[in-house]
């Protein structure tokens, strides 16, 4: 069965021989959500290298590693595009040192759980900002450059709600039961 990521590209390339509108010049909400979409996550990025050091949890440390390969490509893809459109790009941080998890003491790092949430409601907030750019971009690369970067966050998103549920960190509210129904025993 082909992967989520081999759908998207041959659905974008379809997509995308269908018009050819990168002539026009990007509008001003195009190049903003570049330009945020660059800073938000070039800042969540240090969070996935802050937890690379300090988290000895294998399944988490993989999803992290993941999460900084993709975020990486993300930030180099974005750049060049912008460095090519000729937009400004945004003041990014630099790359965090590798540390030895054990030797960081306890109460100056995060635990998994905290970890592991911070980090899922990221890909959360990235995917929407990704959805809401591509939606609101004329040009067809610009709208199909996002949707491929919201499809990377939610697979990230997927792995790490399955880490959490089987893990127990998944953060689950009470559920609903609206009076007058019917109870549930």
């Amino acid at each position: 069965m082909p992967s989520v990521g081999s759908m998207f590209k041959n659905i974008a390339s379809v997509i995308e021989s269908l018009t050819d509108n990168h002539q026009d010049p990007l509008h001003v909400g195009e190049a903003m959500a570049c330009w945020t979409y660059l800073a938000y996550v070039s800042d969540v990025n240090g969070y996935i290298q802050a937890g690379l050091n300090t988290t000895t949890d294998p399944e988490l440390q993989d999803l992290l590693y993941d999460g900084n390969k993709v975020t990486k490509s993300h930030q180099k893809e974005i750049s060049d595009f912008m460095r090519k459109e000729g937009v400004p790009l945004p003041q990014l941080p630099e790359d965090k040192p590798h540390s030895k998890p054990n030797e960081i003491p306890l109460g100056a790092k995060l635990t998994d759980t905290e970890l592991v949430n911070t980090v899922n409601y990221n890909f959360v907030i990235a995917a929407d900002m990704c959805a809401s750019a591509a939606s609101q971009s004329l040009r067809t690369d610009v709208a199909l450059m996002f949707l491929k970067f919201q499809t990377d966050k939610l697979s990230l998103g997927m792995k790490a709600k399955k880490i959490m549920q089987d893990k127990g960190w998944l953060k689950v509210p009470p559920f609903y039961h609206p009076p007058g129904s019917p109870s549930q025993s």
